[in-house]
């Protein structure tokens, strides 16, 4: 009867600790916190941002890959303006859009910052893969920074490297 009792208990143990992991960071509630409507007549100058990440990069040859995790910060520059990000849209090695992580306008206050994880373990972007942002400031505002911080660690080795964002329109 021992043996049961511990066959049941540890059978509930391991199935009760498998619970499904989100695969890339997407946080709703902390974008949702930071939903704000503007006023279309506002005199908001409107950009768009072009952000190179790196989920996989090539390891010995062009047939193995080595997974990255990807921080893409999202940097207000002004320290007096609010500033408004409309989409942040994450793209596959071939264009493909893999997810849209917002689809209202947020906000971030001056010099505030905020974060998109891609996890290691996801391998929807591949080599290849790509961030479009679009925005509004207000006139005369340093445009917002997008920053991709790609990292890995295995054992007693360590890779990481940064790509900044380019104004595409």
């Amino acid at each position: 009867m021992k043996n049961y009792t511990l066959l049941i208990v540890l059978n509930l143990l391991l199935f009760n600790c498998t619970d499904k992991k989100e695969v890339s960071s997407v946080d709703f509630k902390n974008w949702s916190k930071r939903h704000l409507a503007i006023n279309t007549k506002d005199s908001l100058e409107y950009g768009k941002s072009y952000l190179s990440v790196y989920s996989q990069i090539y390891s010995v040859s062009e047939h193995k890959t080595h997974s990255l995790t990807a921080m893409v910060s999202l940097r207000n520059t002004s320290d007096t303006d609010t500033i408004y990000l409309l989409k942040a849209e994450y793209y596959d090695t071939k264009g493909k859009s893999v997810r849209s992580y917002f689809d209202k306008t947020i906000f971030l206050a001056p010099l505030e910052t905020t974060e998109i994880i891609i996890d290691e373990v996801e391998k929807n972007g591949e080599t290849g893969s790509n961030f479009i942002f679009e925005w509004k400031i207000p006139k005369d505002c340093p445009e917002p920074l997008f920053e991709g911080i790609m990292n890995s660690t295995k054992g007693q080795q360590g890779l990481s490297f940064t790509t900044q964002s380019r104004r595409i329109k």
